[in-house]
């Protein structure tokens, strides 16, 4: 499932996937980083949403884990 968020202006915010790129073809646009997702202090993997104002989750066992946190944060109205 993909969850596409639509402004009044038309805008399109999205979580990037490869396979969905073909999207980017069809207007202007601007990819940008809204967390980082890597090795923490505790020898497990964080994912921190500081760029967006959000949240550091974590720690995890595996960056798979870390990922998938991140992603349901942002499906969660996270962005």
């Amino acid at each position: 499932m993909h969850k596409l968020v639509i402004d009044t202006a038309g805008t399109i915010e999205m979580i990037y996937r490869d396979d969905l790129r073909g999207l980017l073809a069809e207007g202007r646009a601007e990819i940008r980083r809204v967390s980082h997702v890597e090795p923490d202090a505790a020898g497990g993997w964080s994912a921190d949403l500081a760029l967006i104002g959000g949240p550091v989750l974590g720690s995890f066992e595996t960056r798979a884990e870390a990922l998938a946190a991140e992603v349901n944060f942002l499906n969660e109205g996270g962005f």
